[in-house]
């Protein structure tokens, strides 16, 4: 098989959530088990951080592999989904998987694939875990893709578990109230294993303190102790101080991610750092924490995260795609200066377009399309329920005409966003979608 054939094989052959949703789902982890008992279990072969959490997990992921890197370690990363190449996903040290690794493992298990009926998701987790053991890493920090407890993630025992936060995404799976989905989320809480939760919510603590609890694992609410103090900032540029329980802990951080959630994001990778410092040979001081924020892009090849994509007018790329990373969107927005608001939205069918659709500005020129995924939602009924809202807006048939047409319409000094869907995001940074 080629590269391109691979691929082929894997996007349309295996079923595939990020495709086709629900269908691809698997409530249980059986599969997975099978898989690394075929694969001679290579989830024990490499030290590992896990992430899980409803928004926050990915930059998490990206800026603790970072700061990894520069303490001069060999770091994987496994991150879901992917923007513009499926290597994204599978990472040592920022560089993407081989190509050939690809091949070689897809024609190796294809007939294991096809007998045991694995998910696209799934085969990729056994990738990512194969090549993470192969290559000897150091440490590999691993994202969770959906949940956490039934995640096919969650058959690593890490040196810290990490939970950002707990809203309202993936419902008709992870439950429908905050407190089960912190359920699903706590399941990857391990007996012994330390845990850094990123936000403390009422309706969660207890969930947490109680599997924490059960599992004699040390919990720590990193909000509790670390502040990010936003100091005066360009739009694409986070600078602050980090205060930890009150005092000094550092100064002058720069991130390239500038979304106001990346305050709370930090905060949290902080409390990794100082968690994973004490519980095992990996020290990481403060000017490394600095180091590796500064230079996440560089050392990851992070996109998405209020990406700027073009200039006169201000064009941001923004992944936020349910009302948790809305909300913190449009806090973002009231903090900027510009003349006038254009949004590109394009979203998928399974979320609550019409509560998030309520959430954004109404002083905004509107302009919908959909992803280029299964999933997309009808951009005409996407208009058609904005507009019942009071937010009508042209409809493109793709985001690259929507935000051309965004464009022209804006003067120099107004802002263009293109949000609502990881995926229209990944068709816009992708040349290929043109």
């Amino acid at each position: 098989m080629t590269y391109d054939e691979t691929l082929d094989y894997l996007f349309h052959a295996l079923p595939a959530y990020h495709r086709i949703g629900a269908a691809a789902y698997k409530a249980d982890l059986s599969n997975t088990e099978a898989m690394m008992d075929h694969l001679d279990h290579p989830e024990h072969g490499f030290r590992s951080i896990h992430v899980a959490g409803t928004n926050g997990k990915g930059s998490v992921s990206h800026f603790m592999a970072s700061i990894l890197h520069r303490c001069g370690l060999k770091v994987g990363l496994y991150t879901s989904p992917h923007l513009v190449d499926f290597r994204e996903r599978i990472r040592i040290n920022g560089e993407m998987i081989p190509k050939e690794f690809v091949v070689d493992y897809v024609e190796k298990h294809h007939d294991f694939f096809e007998t045991q009926g694995l998910s696209f998701f799934e085969m990729t987790v056994g990738l990512a875990f194969e090549y993470f053991r192969n290559e000897k890493v150091d440490i590999a920090v691993i994202e969770v893709g959906m949940g956490g407890r039934l995640d096919s993630t969650n058959l690593i025992t890490p040196l810290v578990s990490v939970i950002t936060n707990i809203g309202f995404d993936h419902t008709q799976f992870l439950g429908d109230t905050l407190e089960k989905i912190a359920y699903e989320k706590a399941g990857i809480i391990k007996p012994g294993i330390p845990v850094v939760i990123g936000e403390t919510q009422k309706e969660t603590e207890s969930v947490f303190l109680n599997k924490a609890a059960q599992c004699n694992s040390k919990i720590v609410f990193a909000d509790k102790h670390f502040v990010v103090d936003e100091k005066e900032s360009d739009n694409t540029i986070l600078n602050a101080d980090i205060l930890r329980d009150g005092q000094p802990y550092l100064s002058d951080i720069h991130s390239p991610m500038a979304g106001s959630y990346q305050r709370k994001n930090i905060a949290t990778v902080c409390a990794v750092c100082e968690t994973l410092t004490s519980c095992s040979d990996i020290q990481i001081d403060a000017s490394t924490i600095k180091d590796g924020i500064a230079n996440v892009i560089k050392d990851t090849g992070l996109h998405g995260r209020w990406e700027k994509v073009g200039e006169d007018p201000l064009t941001v790329a923004e992944t936020a795609h349910n009302a948790d990373g809305i909300s913190t969107l449009v806090e973002k927005i009231g903090s900027m200066k510009y003349n006038h608001l254009h949004i590109v939205y394009g979203c998928v069918s399974d979320k609550d377009f019409g509560k998030i659709l309520n959430m954004l500005p109404d002083n905004a020129s509107y302009y919908y399309t959909r992803p280029s995924v299964e999933r997309g939602l009808d951009e005409n009924i996407l208009a058609s329920t904005a507009e019942k809202l009071g937010k009508k807006g042209k409809v493109f048939k793709n985001v690259h005409s929507a935000v051309e047409y965004a464009r022209k319409q804006a003067n120099k000094d107004d802002l263009v966003i293109v949000t609502g869907s990881i995926f229209l995001v990944a068709d816009f940074l992708n040349p290929n979608h043109l």
